[in-house]
C-alpha cells in the first residue's frame, strides 16, 4: 500500500471510529424508541447531543504519542495520556482507566497500574488501540505492553489485539470473499473473546440486531465481537445503517460505534466517509483538536 492510500486510511478510521463515538455517546445504555409503538402520553424526548468520548479522546492521545515515537514505546503513550486527563480533556473514563491514571500521577510505573482479575477484561484497551495497527513493525508484546497500562488482562489484550488484526487485514488487502472474521480467529490466542467471534463466524448471515442480543456492554467478550462483526457489514450495508443498528442495540453505544468505525474508516478510507456525518462532526466541541491531529498524519 502507497503511502497516500495508507494515509486516506489512517485518517478514516480516526475519523470514523471519532464520528461512531461522537454519535453512540447520545444512546449509551439507551435504545431508540420503537417508532411502530402506541403510547397514550410519551414525555418529550431530550435533544440528542454529540460529545467526544475516552474513546476518541484516547485514541487521538494516542496518535500524538505515535506522531513522536514511532516506537510506540509506553512511557510516551502514558505521558500524552497523563496530558489530556490532567487537562480535563478525558470524559466518561472507566474505572479500570481511572485507576491507572491516579496512580501514575502518583509516580507509579505505567507497568503496574493496570487493573487486574476479571474486573479488568474491559474495552478500555480496545478503544484506543487502533493507531498502532497503521505502525510497520508493532509487536505484540508492545500491544501487551500498551494494553496493561489500563488493563492487566488477557481477555483485554486479546480484544485490543483482534482490533489491531483487522485493521491490519484490511491495509494489506487480504480481506477479499470470505469473512473478516475468518481472518483474525486463527491469529488469536484461545480466550473467551476468540470463542465468542468463532460463533459469530458461524453467525456470518445474522444481522447486527440479533448478534447484539449476545451481549452490549462493555465487557470485551461482548463489545470488541459485536464490534468487528458490525464492521464487517460495510460490504453490504451502508455505514449510517451500521450505527443506527448498534445505536438500537443499546448498550455501551459510544465504544462499540467507535471500535466499529475505526474498522469501517480503514476500509474506505476518509474520502468516502458520507459528507452529512462530516459535517456533523465539525460541530461537536474538542473537533478542532481532531483536526489538527488528522491533518499531520
Amino acid at each position: 500500500m502507497d503511502k497516500n492510500t495508507l494515509t486516506n486510511c489512517f485518517k478514516g478510521s480516526v475519523l470514523l471510529g471519532a464520528i461512531g463515538d461522537a454519535w453512540g455517546s447520545a444512546y449509551e445504555n439507551q435504545t431508540l424508541p420503537d417508532e411502530k409503538a402506541f403510547y397514550l402520553y410519551k414525555e418529550p424526548e431530550a435533544p440528542k447531543i454529540w460529545r467526544f468520548t475516552d474513546d476518541t479522546q484516547l485514541t487521538l492521545a494516542t496518535c500524538e504519542a505515535i506522531l513522536e515515537d514511532p516506537t510506540a514505546a509506553p512511557k510516551t503513550l502514558v505521558t500524552y495520556f497523563l496530558k489530556y486527563y490532567n487537562e480535563k480533556r478525558v470524559n466518561g473514563v472507566g474505572a479500570a482507566t481511572l485507576k491507572a491514571f491516579q496512580e501514575l500521577n502518583a509516580g507509579a510505573h505505567w507497568s503496574q497500574t493496570g487493573r487486574k482479575g476479571e474486573f479488568a477484561a474491559g474495552n478500555g484497551s480496545a478503544m484506543r488501540i487502533a493507531p498502532l495497527a497503521f505502525l510497520k513493525d508493532i509487536s505484540r508484546e508492545r500491544i501487551r505492553e500498551i494494553s496493561y497500562i489500563t488493563h492487566q488482562n488477557e481477555e483485554a489484550y486479546v480484544g485490543a489485539l483482534a482490533i489491531i488484526l483487522c485493521i491490519k487485514t484490511i491495509l494489506a488487502n487480504s480481506w477479499e470473499q470470505n469473512s473478516l472474521l475468518e481472518y483474525i480467529i486463527p491469529q488469536l490466542p484461545d480466550t473467551n473473546v476468540k470463542d465468542r467471534l468463532i460463533t459469530l463466524c458461524e453467525l456470518e448471515n445474522n444481522s447486527i440486531t440479533d448478534i447484539g442480543k449476545l451481549g452490549n456492554d462493555g465487557y470485551v467478550v461482548n463489545s470488541v465481537p459485536l464490534a468487528i462483526f458490525a464492521a464487517q457489514k460495510i460490504k453490504v450495508q451502508s455505514i449510517t445503517s451500521i450505527f443506527e443498528e448498534l445505536i438500537t442495540i443499546g448498550g455501551d453505544t459510544d465504544t462499540n460505534c467507535s471500535m466499529a468505525g475505526q474498522i469501517m474508516g480503514t476500509f474506505v478510507g476518509i474520502d468516502k466517509i458520507p459528507t452529512t456525518l462530516k459535517t456533523k462532526i465539525t460541530q461537536v466541541t474538542g473537533y478542532t483538536n481532531l483536526e489538527n491531529i488528522i491533518n499531520k498524519l
